[in-house]
């Protein structure tokens, strides 16, 4: 490993991006943050991101994460294959999550999966079940749990969303100020429907909040300045 791999570099904007292993220095009066484990007085990274050093605690912000399955989460599922009984959906895990016919929209007969959902649809559904393997059942019964035929769908890191919306009154901003209708999953995703300019606002928001998620290394003033461009 390079001396910069091992210390981290710059993205050109000044903030310092540190890898996988990579020292942070003695551990001594220091709190230990996400992204960072203490090894023999030393503090190492164990995730690709941000260095975050805020007051007396050191954390990494991840430069990109995977959704881990909880039952109980509402998350919205895309299809990306087809069984005649059952369909795999990507749910931005690292695992596909499996949708049994039993737990799928409406009744459909066995062999007719196609016809109910077919690769490339969109669902809103819930976590029904995890195994200690992180792969998961999913279900769509349950109110408000559907096909999603309208809108769009868009994606924020899962570890900025919970940041980003930890405030209700952050996305009942977002809704009056476009007139849009958002459904918010814990998988990160987010589903908007509107008339075309109020998404086009929406989408334009949400990309100048991943620009400037990477250029701040306090994680309470990002916060604060996403939240910002997002109302």
């Amino acid at each position: 490993m390079s001396d910069q791999n091992a210390r981290g570099g710059r993205d050109g904007r000044g903030t310092r991006l540190v890898t996988p292993g990579a020292s942070l220095g003695a551990s001594e009066g220091r709190r230990i943050g996400h992204g960072v484990v203490e090894n023999d007085g030393q503090l190492i990274a164990v995730k690709l991101g941000a260095l975050i050093e805020n007051e007396d605690e050191i954390s990494v912000m991840p430069s990109h994460t995977k959704y881990t399955p909880r039952p109980g989460d509402l998350v919205i599922g895309v299809v990306e294959a087809v069984q005649s009984n059952l369909w795999f959906l990507d749910i931005n895990a690292p695992f596909n999550a499996l949708l049994p016919m039993s737990l799928g929209p409406g009744k459909s007969e066995f062999g007719g999966a196609r016809n109910v959902l077919n690769v490339g649809f969109s669902v809103l559904c819930r976590i029904q079940e995890v195994d200690e393997t992180h792969s998961s059942v999913v279900t769509m019964k349950g109110l408000g749990l559907r096909r999603l035929d309208s809108g769009i769908v868009e994606e924020i890191p899962p570890h900025l969303m919970q940041s980003l919306f930890s405030n209700s009154e952050v996305l009942k901003s977002l809704k009056s100020s476009t007139d849009c209708r958002i459904i918010l999953a814990d998988n990160g995703r987010m589903w908007i429907d509107g008339d075309t300019d109020s998404i086009s606002d929406i989408i334009s928001r949400i990309d100048i909040i991943r620009n400037l998620s990477r250029d701040f290394s306090s994680l309470d003033s990002m916060i604060e300045a996403l939240q910002t461009e997002v109302c």
